[in-house]
């Protein structure tokens, strides 16, 4: 079982900005950009492997790489970091026009993970629970997609969401602009656990990763 690792105030650069954010200003911000994904949807159109399930382990790994991401609260409200977290996200019922939720382990092999998240997406299609595999454990994030519509913002008005510390990720449909595919990226964040430059770094290797698709697809 992962049990994430308590920072020390005494030397985290963040401290006082995670102070600040948490009890004078408590906020959250989100972004949204366009990913070019020219290279990741050539390779996926030579490739048996699912759209969905590459976009969400790309999340998975960029967010792994950065602490910020992967902050979370002791019971005593203090800050901690997960060793590792894992993706949850969406499996649209078509029939009931609702979706649920499932999650996935983390695996740094692309094809490791793609094999054990792939038969999610069909064994849950038709899931009438919200979620069929029981509550995400408490070191997952969230990514949702929406592949029916393009969008250029997209924001989470969430109730009382000072607590949650992992970032938000929404999905929206690829969009062809001349010789680039691009993909529609929102990004929840709370403004205690990282600011827009971790933010901007965190697409950036999205980007990075996305624009190398042999090295790991």
């Amino acid at each position: 079982m992962d049990v994430p690792t308590p920072i020390d105030p005494d030397t985290w650069p963040r401290r006082e900005h995670f102070a600040h954010y948490r009890r004078r200003v408590p906020c959250t911000y989100s972004m949204t950009v366009e990913v070019d994904v020219t290279a990741f949807t050539a390779a996926l159109r030579r490739s048996p492997r699912k759209s969905y399930v590459a976009q969400v382990w790309a999340l998975a790994t960029v967010v792994n790489r950065h602490e910020e991401f992967r902050l979370c609260l002791t019971e005593s409200g203090d800050p901690a970091v997960w060793p590792v977290v894992h993706p949850a996200f969406t499996v649209f019922n078509a029939e009931r026009e609702t979706f649920a939720c499932v999650w996935a382990p983390y695996d740094a092999d692309f094809g490791a993970f793609h094999d054990a998240a792939a038969p999610l997406l069909a064994e849950h299609a038709g899931a009438t629970s919200f979620f069929p595999q029981g509550p995400p454990p408490p070191n997952a994030f969230d990514v949702s997609s929406l592949p029916w519509r393009a969008f250029t913002g997209f924001n989470l008005n969430i109730r009382d969401p000072y607590d949650h510390l992992a970032p938000i990720f929404t999905l929206g449909r690829y969009v062809s602009r001349g010789d680039r595919v691009l993909l529609p990226l929102a990004v929840q964040v709370h403004h205690a656990a990282a600011d827009g430059f971790h933010t901007a770094r965190l697409i950036n290797d999205l980007e990075a990763l996305l624009a190398n698709p042999a090295d790991w697809l």
